[in-house]
């Protein structure tokens, strides 16, 4: 088991990181993870934007952005936390820890962000960056080597009817040029809102564009 007390010095850090709303609710305590996840989060995404944007010059952003939501997905962290064992060492109120909450996908991986947030934190970005690729390049190898991605409306689609019981729709909001060198900018709307936009000299095109990015709140953001 890795001993988060050698990546984390500051004890009262890393008991933030780990402790669970629920278990601060419990405890009538001011402080949970949610606010160091919501950093981990955005230190997450810059580095894996950075690795792939340097391990693929040729990729279009559209697939860079597909192949980071498929990264830093719920599931994705979620391994990445069993293997560190985060799940045994959160703080969990007893409501949580009664219904299976140390082996839920969505606590895990916010559990993973929240102690991305705290190394960062205490010992910066380059740090960060050594522990995902030691703690996360197994995930990374596996999106990297698959030379089939699906495309990414295939896959928004599949998240979507999981945990929406709906279907992505898509609306061209703007067309522009002439017939001979159109542009289409392209919406996809699912769970009542906006959640993405893709620009291309094509519809579909553009909806790869938009779907890749809605990707980013299905996968990365739950």
């Amino acid at each position: 088991m890795v001993e988060l007390k050698k990546i984390i010095k500051c004890s009262s850090l890393l008991r933030v990181a780990l402790t669970h709303r629920s278990w601060a609710h419990e405890q009538g305590l001011a402080e949970n993870n949610e606010r160091l996840e919501f950093l981990g989060d955005s230190v997450l995404s810059l580095i894996v934007s950075e690795f792939l944007f340097r391990t693929f010059p040729r990729l279009a952003e559209g697939e860079l952005a597909l192949m980071r939501a498929q990264i830093v997905s719920m599931n994705s962290l979620a391994r990445a936390a069993v293997r560190l064992n985060l799940g045994e060492q959160l703080y969990l109120g007893k409501g949580e820890e009664s219904s299976g909450g140390r082996q839920r996908e969505s606590i895990l991986a916010d559990a993973f962000e929240a102690l991305l947030g705290a190394i960062y934190i205490e010992s910066g970005l380059d740090y960060c960056r050594n522990f995902l690729m030691n703690n996360l390049s197994f995930i990374m190898e596996e999106v990297c080597q698959q030379g089939d991605l699906r495309d990414a409306k295939t896959i928004l689609q599949e998240a979507v009817q999981q945990d929406f019981q709906e279907l992505p729709s898509y609306e061209v909001v703007r067309e522009t040029g002439p017939d001979h060198q159109k542009w289409f900018v392209v919406d996809v709307f699912f769970a009542g809102r906006k959640q993405g936009t893709g620009e291309g000299p094509t519809k579909k095109l553009a909806q790869q564009k938009a779907a890749a990015l809605a990707l980013e709140r299905v996968l990365g953001s739950q």
